[in-house]
């Protein structure tokens, strides 16, 4: 909801969209979660964790800054990946600062170029370099070179910054860099909202994020969760979710063993939501086998993915 700044506070106060981009697994979600001091994000060590555009909204005293999480941008192999590619693209094109984020502890390589060329390099929006991971680069001559890397990508001088998004180290400054490119403006949404999806979307989210974290490497690609049923009851939220794969394999390797796995995935899921809602939780999971569905345009659309 739209909120109008009184006249007086107008001038001071600055909002705008910040969107960050990154090859995959390099830190995105894990920084979207810190700088808004709650987790919305999931966030695991397998690349294509991010799937949708996540918008986290950040307000304090004098600014509201809109923070688009994108999927990990790399070239796309199936329909899924040209979805998820067009995410970012359109994030990029309403944005009014693009964070583009790097691992600190290697140089340059060919992802960061592939992104540079397909999503920076003709766009007028400014780009803010982010070094993330510096907890982990000790030797500072390795870290000037891997830093020097990036920024021969750019014609011109590139702004940037050295930051821990695990350990917080200097995301404070970050938001301080953030708030020198916006204007002045209104507030986008209530100060005390900070994400712009609904319950529904988070449960699918947190649901695949312990599907990705438990089970075998070739299963969390080929997950997609859909929520059937959200029943919000004053006591206790009633929920029904079904997990798609793209094989019986990988069903088996789900359910588990005397449906093992899939008491795993739903208790730890379970015990998330009731954490953000603060209530008790009923999740009730099924496996669904579709064959091919991340080559289905049709069956992305039924899943969400639109």
């Amino acid at each position: 909801m739209e909120k109008i700044i009184k006249k007086d506070d107008k001038k001071a106060f600055k909002s705008g969209i910040v969107v960050l981009v990154a090859r995959p697994n390099v830190g995105k979600s894990t920084l979207l979660n810190k700088i808004l001091g709650q987790k919305i994000a999931i966030a695991t060590p397998l690349r294509q964790t991010t799937r949708k555009n996540l918008k986290g909204i950040y307000t304090d005293d004098n600014s509201q800054i809109i923070l688009t999480d994108t999927p990990g941008i790399h070239k796309p192999i199936n329909e899924l990946g040209k979805y998820l590619s067009e995410q970012s693209k359109k994030a990029i094109e309403d944005a009014d600062l693009i964070l583009f984020m790097v691992d600190s502890t290697e140089p340059c390589g060919l992802g960061d170029n592939w992104i540079y060329d397909n999503y920076l390099k003709n766009s007028h929006t400014p780009v803010l370099l982010v070094l993330n991971k510096v907890d982990l680069i000790k030797d500072l001559n390795k870290r000037e070179l891997n830093l020097y890397s990036y920024k021969k990508m750019f014609a011109t001088n590139i702004d940037s910054i050295n930051i821990s998004a695990k350990t917080g180290r200097n995301v404070d400054d970050l938001i301080k860099k953030i708030k020198n490119y916006l204007s002045c403006g209104e507030k986008f949404y209530d100060e005390d909202m900070i994400c712009d999806s609904n319950m529904r979307e988070i449960a699918a989210e947190i649901i695949r994020e312990k599907i990705i974290l438990n089970t075998k490497d070739e299963v969390p690609h080929s997950v997609a969760v859909l929520v059937d049923d959200y029943k919000e009851e004053e006591k206790t939220d009633k929920i029904s979710a079904k997990i798609i794969v793209n094989s019986e394999s990988q069903k088996g390797i789900l359910i588990g063993k005397n449906g093992s796995m899939l008491k795993t995935i739903g208790k730890e899921a379970r015990l998330e939501l009731e954490k953000i809602l603060e209530k008790k939780v009923y999740l009730e999971l099924f496996v669904k086998v579709q064959k091919n569905w991340l080559k289905d345009k049709n069956a992305i659309k039924n899943f969400g993915y639109n």
